[in-house]
This record gives C-alpha cells, structure tokens and sequence, in this order.
C-alpha cells in the first residue's frame, strides 16, 4: 500500500525538533534544574538552609505533579494548543519573579506555581511533536528533543557560575529569566504552527478516554518509572550540596560536578536513541536502569570527588535516556493515546520525585547526612530495574472499557 504520511523535509523537522528541544531547555534548565547549582550560593547568601532548600524544591516537584495531572484532564490536541502557552507565561513570570523574592514562603509559593507549568510543558511539548512525528513516520527522532534539557543543564551552569561572583541572594535569578523571554517567544511560535490532527481510537468509535491507562502491559512500566522518579530526583537536586559539603574550597567539582551532569546529560538522548535502535527500547531501558543506579550508588559508598565525578556523569548520561525511552515504550503499548499515557507516566515520575527532597529533609532534621540520603534513590533505582525486567517486549492490542 502506498504511504500516506504526509511529507517533511528535513529543514521543516529540524526547526520543529529545535523548537521543542529550546522549550524543554527554557522550562527544564533555565526554570526548574538552575535551582540545583543555585542551591549552594543561596544558603551560603543566608536565603534559606540546606533543610529549607530541600523544601523549596519539594515544593516545585509538588506543582510539577499537579501540572502533569493538568495534563492528563486536557490532553487533547486542542487543549494542549490552548493550555501550553498559557503554562509557559506563568513559567516566564514566576521566573521573573524569583528575582525579587527573599522571603521563604514566597519562594515556595512561586516555586510550587513555577512547577505546575514546567509539568504541563514538560508533558505536552513532547507529546504534541512526538504525534507530529509518528504522522510522519519519524517517531524515532523524538528522543533528539531531549538535548534541549542537556543544553539548558549546560547553560545554567555556565550562567551561575559566570554571575556567582557579582550577584547575590535572589538576584541570581535573573540571567535566566532574562535569556528565557526571546528563547520562549520563537520557540512557541513554532509548536503552535503543527499540523496535527485530532485523533480516536483506532476503531474511530470510541474516545481515547475510553480505553483504560492501566492493564498488564502498562502498570509494571508506571511503576518502573516511579522509581525512576524517586532515584535520579536526589543527585539532581543535592549533588552541587553534597561537592559543597564534602569537597575543600576550591575544588574543581564544587561548580564542575554540575558541568559534568550538564555534558553528559547533551550525550545522552543520541545515545540511548542509538542503544534502542540496536537492541530495542526496552532492552535499553533496563540497561538504562542498571547504569544509573551505579551512578547513584557511587555517590554513596565512594564519598570524595570519585563517587562524586561518577555519579555526575552515570546520572547525567542516563536520567534523559529513561525519560524518552519511557514515553517511547508507553506510546508503543498504547498508541491510540500516547498524550494521556505520558501525562499520567509524567505524574507518577512526579509523585515520587517529589517524595525525593521531601523525605531528604526529614532524614536531614532527624541528623543524618546528605551523602547517606542518597542510599533511597538507589533504592528507588533498584525497584525501578525490576519493574522495568517485567514489561513486556511485545505490544498488546489494547481493549476498550466495557460501557
């Protein structure tokens, strides 16, 4: 039968993949990840201590669910048109508004509204382009839209390590809120002109919302992602924390652990697009699992700049592969609803991200140390390898709920 996707070139892909991976950069690495090397200079300001800090970002991994939840109630594409941009102004101005704020609740309260958009954003911008791509058949090259969070790790670190030295307290906020407007603007312009249409279920007759999220195929995948949620959260919010506690000034993984995560994080989206290409996508997703966990292990039975240097790496090189290849592997078990499936994958990554920090500043208060609080996310990693060992390599024909 003749193929009857519409066509592309590859100028038109190239833009719309750029758009995509520069939205997840301005909400992912300039709105949401700054906030881990910002993290040290804030408490050395007198911002907050090390237990609030774990709270503020509590706080903004408690919107980050709630705006995924947003988005599995409006995941159409007619709601993602009229909800994404809305999500990314209220990003641009509670970024902006960081830069003025020095009480804690006020931090918190804009951090938690700051979460609820970078949840819808981080959900639907993906899942609108990677509709766009399968139209196409070009699904393969969704997992390129992740560079973006690797350029904006990258990005955010050279922002506050370039301006560490002539700002201080909230007004380290504002390198980011000001490269974020231009970057938002052109990028959005270019989501919003995608030609994707509405789609049902393969049977045309009934809704997406008709066939259930969860059946044998899809729960163990969920739950691998919980704990994908739980282990890669703690390095990516405490690492920068933990080089400053157990590091002597001047050390270059004070600032350095972050650029290490930033770089291999730019790696890894090619990378486990090339490993899922070879050995399929969820073969490369237990591998996937495996290598983190290490990563997150090293930093706990290897305190010093070498557990540091490869949990920095080991995570970097793989949180990003688990995000694509996760939503990839959903999509393929259920495709007749991929933007429901990945907002509500999205909100159980974010239920237990949020538990990271949460759970971090209780073990803090009782006494502990960070570097022993990073033992949950190797815990978290561990369920998470086994679940993911459960998933099914075959795709099951979903079947409609009885009505």
């Amino acid at each position: 039968m003749p193929d009857s996707s519409p066509s592309v070139n590859s100028r038109e892909l190239l833009s719309v993949l750029a758009a995509g991976a520069v939205l997840l950069l301005v909400t992912h690495g300039l709105g949401r990840f700054i906030y881990t090397p910002l993290l040290p200079y804030l408490v050395d300001d007198g911002l907050m201590s090390a237990g609030q800090g774990a709270a503020v970002a509590t706080w903004n991994y408690l919107g980050y669910l709630l705006g995924a939840l947003l988005a599995i109630r409006w995941h159409t594409v007619s709601h993602i048109r009229r909800l994404l941009p809305a999500a990314l102004g209220v990003h641009l101005l509670t970024t902006a508004a960081m830069t003025q704020i020095d009480h804690l609740s006020a931090i918190s309260a804009a951090r938690l509204i700051n979460g609820v958009a970078n949840g819808v954003v981080f959900v639907q911008v993906p899942a609108l382009i990677l509709e766009w791509l399968v139209l196409r058949n070009r699904a393969t090259l969704s997992g390129h839209l992740y560079i973006g969070v690797g350029l904006g790790l990258l990005l955010s670190s050279g922002l506050v390590s370039f301006s560490a030295a002539w700002l201080e307290g909230a007004a380290r906020w504002w390198p980011a809120a000001i490269i974020s407007v231009p970057l938002a603007w052109w990028s959005m312009a270019c989501v919003l002109r995608l030609d994707v249409p509405v789609r049902t279920a393969a049977n045309e007759q009934l809704p997406v919302g008709k066939y259930p999220l969860f059946d044998r195929a899809s729960v163990p995948l969920f739950l691998s992602y919980a704990g994908a949620g739980l282990g890669y959260i703690l390095p990516m919010t405490f690492l920068p924390l933990l080089a400053n506690q157990q590091l002597p000034p001047g050390h270059w993984l004070l600032n350095g652990a972050w650029f290490v995560v930033a770089m291999a994080t730019l790696l890894s989206p090619s990378l486990w697009n090339l490993i899922g290409a070879g050995i399929g996508d969820i073969r490369a997703l237990r591998l996937n699992f495996l290598i983190q966990l290490v990563g997150v292990l090293a930093a706990v039975v290897l305190p010093g700049p070498l557990g540091l240097a490869l949990c920095a790496a080991l995570v970097g090189i793989t949180f990003v592969g688990t995000v694509m290849l996760t939503q990839r592997i959903g999509r393929a078990l259920h495709p007749h609803q991929g933007p429901r499936l990945s907002a509500a994958m999205v909100s159980v990554y974010g239920l237990t991200q949020m538990a990271g920090p949460w759970l971090t500043k209780q073990w803090l208060d009782a006494g502990g140390t960070l570097t022993a609080a990073f033992a949950m996310g190797v815990a978290a990693l561990g369920f998470g390898a086994l679940f993911a060992f459960v998933v099914p390599l075959q795709k099951r024909q979903p079947r409609p709920l009885r009505t």
